[in-house]
């Protein structure tokens, strides 16, 4: 845990905010491309998938290197039939036919869960290690949740929230077993919530946050890492908020360094190019 962490962004706004996590860009809408997309080629993993597990490529993995997505579907799952018609269809089609086979491949990674929509943590969990196992599986995989804009009455939200990441990363290091000990999984939020509870016993926007990195490759497991200001008002910045002391993007680039045995300073300069 990287306690009191933020980006660069200090200005509260969801879209702004989101958009500087994953560009890695210091300005809000200034780059087009994203940190993760601008990883893959520094860890050699163009030879092995990069995959959003949504419906569309989050801004993060959006850029020069290739990515693919994959989500479940409320559909009924195409029966065997129908699959291998679709793939002797296009199989002399220079185009489509490895795109199709790529599609397929990512498929019977998944396994069954593709067709069950699961939507909460543990099924999601599940999926994720699904698409990480085997020499076929993704290299890079990132998934978005929502739900943590906890305006009001935050107890039972947050607490159905937070037991929702519980399930998935335990059903993550269950189904990626001794996959586990060479992964690194990174939490990361765009901006925190105020330090004090407004009328609707919720939180607002805030500053600073909480980091969150694990995996059986992270040698300081345990630990709570932090340069820690204090919530007393004074120490508050702007008299409402946890005061960011710890740099997200530095945090970041010295994870991924370590677990890729890259050096810090070349991945900092990639994923974060207009800091340096």
């Amino acid at each position: 845990m990287v306690h009191a962490i933020a980006s660069t962004y200090r200005e509260r706004s969801h879209f702004d905010g989101q958009n500087i996590l994953e560009s890695g860009g210091i300005t809000p809408y200034a780059r087009k491309d994203g940190f993760l997309n601008r990883l893959i080629p520094l860890i050699d993993a163009q030879s092995r998938k990069s995959l959003a597990l949504s419906s569309s490529i989050p801004l993060a993995l959006r850029g020069a290197a290739e990515v693919g997505n994959f989500a479940p579907t409320k559909l009924p799952t195409a029966n065997d039939d129908l699959i291998n018609r679709l793939t002797m269809l296009y199989a002399q089609d220079e185009m489509l036919a490895p795109i199709w086979q790529s599609a397929i491949d990512t498929k019977n990674l998944a396994g069954d869960l593709s067709a069950e929509n699961g939507r909460n943590g543990e099924k999601i969990g599940q999926l994720a290690a699904n698409l990480m196992k085997g020499s076929q599986a993704a290299q890079l995989l990132m998934i978005e949740t929502t739900g943590w804009d906890t305006h009001a009455q935050q107890f039972g939200r947050l607490n159905a929230q937070v037991r929702g990441l519980d399930a998935m990363l335990g059903a993550i290091k269950s189904g990626l077993g001794l996959d586990w000990d060479n992964s690194l999984v990174i939490i990361a939020t765009e901006f925190g919530r105020t330090a004090a509870m407004n009328g609707t016993r919720g939180t607002d926007h805030g500053t600073a946050s909480v980091l969150m990195m694990c995996g059986g490759n992270i040698n300081s497991g345990g630990k709570i890492i932090a340069d820690w200001p204090g919530l007393s008002q004074s120490a508050l910045y702007e008299g409402r908020d946890l005061r960011p002391t710890m740099s997200m993007e530095l945090e970041i680039s010295r994870a991924l360094a370590a677990h890729y045995g890259l050096d810090v300073a070349r991945v900092q300069r990639s994923l974060y190019p207009d800091m340096v």
